[in-house]
């Protein structure tokens, strides 16, 4: 899958807003906080319609074992309970809240205790803490470990490979003390003997903050990354981290490693340490068509145009809005779009930048093949997915593909590669869906031939 030559794509880095302090953005009139901010079943709202609330008061519980709770990042009375269409396409329940302004705390809430493994999961788990680099994978069943043996190394993730998002950056060098709170944590209750922070090497005041706290035989180590997309993502980051290659569908814990988030581990520390669980997001907001970009932090649930409102608004129209970055985000679908637990930025763009290329035949040039981080080859996938060739899609692996982009970024033909590999696996799906159908109806029919024998 991998070779020694190391894959991705140069991107611009645009991090404009490296270097400005988040800023606080006023409560809103309004939240809305949708059921579905992570991978997994949805929460379950344990809230009414007319129901007075407060910060940091449980508004849904977890609705299974790979789910996660989710509470309320402002006061005020829940104003109703509706679906919302997100991004994704998807309609899901969501919780509308009036905010009174007054921003009261919940009574009681205080540092969980945790004298136990047990007990660190437990609190893991009710922190509501989730991916926070885009994933949203539940913490807690990432942390949840049988064999705490299998672990040979936990990789913090630093790397902030997609253009323009910088909230990761402004963690490691604002919470620095809260990122290494949460390695004391991983280090008692996982008993960790090893643990990676890797930083991308465009980021110099990151590197030089968390060298500084390292000290020899403490088991921390910060390794330098090359700046090149996708460094970020958890099967490129184990490989360039601690060299190991994460199978087709296996998982890190596998090859011996579990991979967070730094915003994720800063926020769980903060958990741990204040009682307080995730209720705000610290999110770029930046492109072309916005005023002022800037790091707000903003409660879960505000409307992205908040946000934008709050950076001066618009220089010009947006045509195009994004959670996250340019590379693998996702399109909003209006303005009141509301911050996610895993918004880490949204971007909005002018029409120069919105607008996409004209598509061309391809060339067989080859180039998607060369930057592919797995080596796969887009082009061929293509090819048998317009050919409606779902046995040759699953030779060539198209599962494997973490759709970062690169493939369509390097194309001289503008072919649509990321779209064209997520209809692929559809493909793909309903194929080995039918087979496994088919090879069940055979061996029902072979069972009942041996009963009439």
């Amino acid at each position: 899958m991998f070779s020694k030559k190391l894959h991705g794509v140069h991107v611009p880095h645009r991090k404009n807003t490296a270097g400005l302090k988040p800023e606080r953005l006023p409560v809103t009139p309004f939240v809305t906080i949708p059921m579905a901010m992570h991978i997994g079943a949805p929460a379950k709202p344990v809230v009414s319609v007319g129901d007075e609330v407060k910060v940091g008061q449980l508004i849904a519980e977890a609705g299974g074992f790979v789910s996660s709770p989710i509470y309320s990042g402002v006061s005020g009375k829940v104003k109703k309970i509706d679906n919302l269409l997100m991004s994704s396409g998807q309609f899901v329940p969501a919780v509308t809240i009036e905010t009174d302004g007054l921003q009261a705390v919940l009574e009681g809430i205080v540092p969980p205790k945790a004298e136990t493994l047990q007990e660190f999961g437990d609190a893991v788990r009710r922190s509501g803490v989730v991916g926070l680099g885009g994933a949203g994978f539940p913490t807690a069943v990432k942390l949840t470990v049988k064999e705490l043996s299998a672990i040979e190394a936990v990789i913090i993730n630093g790397a902030e490979c997609e253009p323009y998002i910088t909230s990761d950056t402004r963690t490691m060098i604002d919470d620095a003390e809260l990122i290494w709170d949460g390695i004391a944590l991983l280090q008692k209750y996982l008993q960790v003997k090893r643990i990676i922070i890797g930083i991308e090497n465009n980021k110099p005041e990151c590197l030089n903050i968390h060298r500084k706290k390292c000290v020899p035989g403490g088991g921390v180590e910060v390794k330098a990354l090359p700046a090149m997309y996708p460094q970020g993502a958890e099967k490129v980051l184990i490989y360039n981290t601690i060299g190991r290659v994460v199978p087709e569908g296996k998982l890190p814990l596998d090859v011996g490693a579990v991979v967070l988030n730094c915003t994720t581990l800063a926020a769980l520390a903060r958990y741990m340490k204040t009682g307080m669980p995730l209720v705000e997001k610290c999110v770029t907001v930046d492109g072309s068509a916005v005023q002022t970009p800037k790091n707000v932090i903003a409660p879960i649930g505000t409307p992205v145009k908040a946000l934008f409102d709050f950076c001066g608004g618009f220089k010009s129209e947006p045509q195009k809005v994004l959670y996250g970055g340019p590379m693998m985000g996702l399109a909003l679908p209006d303005l009141d779009a509301p911050v996610l637990k895993n918004t880490n930025a949204v971007l909005a763009f002018n029409e120069k930048d919105a607008g996409l290329p004209k598509e061309t035949n391809c060339i067989r040039c080859g180039r998607c093949v060369g930057a592919c981080p797995f080596s796969l080859a887009p082009v061929d996938i293509e090819t048998a997915f317009r050919q409606a060739k779902p046995e040759e899609l699953e030779i060539l692996k198209v599962n494997l593909c973490m759709e970062c982009g690169c493939c369509a970024y390097v194309c001289p033909a503008n072919r649509p590669l990321v779209q064209v590999n997520k209809l692929a696996k559809v493909m793909l799906r309903d194929y080995q869906a039918a087979q496994k159908a088919a090879a069940e109806m055979l061996k029902a029919r072979d069972a009942k031939k041996e009963e009439k024998k």
